[in-house]
C-alpha cells in the first residue's frame, strides 16, 4: 500500500529554519486563500506517521490539524495532551514495524511527515510517492530534507503545478 510524503521546501531544501520554526512558509503571499492541493491529498490518506519533533512543532498550534488518525513515533511521548481532538498513537519501532502497526489498525495509505522519519522512511524503502512544494525563499540553514541516505532512489515524475509563488511536482518511486 502506498505511503507517501507531502512536504514544503526552501529553495536550499530546508524544511525548518535554524530555530526549527514553520514560520516562513506562513510568509508565503496567498491572495486566494490557496491550500495548495492539501485537501485533496489528504482526502486520499488513511493516517499520518509523524515524528516526534514533528509531533513537538505541531503542539504549538493552536489547533490539531489533523482529522485523519495519527501515529506519533516517538520513544519520549506516551500520551496526548487533553486539548487535543482525534484518534492519537504513539508507537516507535522500524520503519517496517510502523507501517505494519498501522496496517494493522486498518490504515494501508500512510502520509509520512518529519524530516527524519521520512529519512528513515527512504533508507527503508518504503516511500512510494513524494509531493513536494517549493517555496521562493533561501533560509541558509536549518533541518535539511533527504539527508545522510545510503543510496540512490529513482522517482519519475507525476506533474506540477504553479500556485503562484508556490511550485508542486508529484514524484513516484521507481523501483
Amino acid at each position: 500500500m502506498p505511503n507517501h510524503v507531502y512536504i514544503a521546501t526552501s529553495l536550499d531544501n530546508y524544511i525548518a529554519d535554524r530555530h526549527g520554526s514553520l514560520q516562513w512558509l506562513f510568509d508565503v503571499p496567498n491572495p486566494t486563500g490557496s491550500d495548495y492541493g492539501y485537501a485533496d491529498f489528504m482526502a486520499g490518506i488513511d493516517a499520518v506517521v509523524m515524528g516526534s519533533g514533528t509531533y513537538e512543532v505541531v503542539l504549538g498550534f493552536d489547533a490539531w490539524p489533523y482529522e485523519k488518525p495519527c501515529y506519533v513515533v516517538s520513544s519520549r511521548h506516551r500520551s496526548a495532551p487533553p486539548r487535543m481532538t482525534g484518534e492519537v498513537h504513539f508507537l516507535s519501532g522500524t520503519p517496517a514495524e510502523i507501517v505494519a502497526a498501522a496496517h494493522a489498525r486498518g490504515h494501508h495509505s500512510l502520509y509520512i511527515d518529519g524530516g527524519k522519519l521520512i529519512t528513515s522512511f527512504l533508507r527503508a524503502d518504503l516511500i512510494d510517492e513524494l509531493t513536494l512544494s517549493r517555496v521562493p525563499v533561501l533560509l541558509g540553514g536549518g533541518s535539511p530534507l533527504f539527508s545522510g541516505l545510503d543510496e540512490m532512489l529513482k522517482f519519475e515524475h507525476l506533474g506540477t503545478e504553479v500556485f503562484g509563488a508556490l511550485i508542486k511536482s508529484r514524484y513516484r518511486r521507481v523501483r
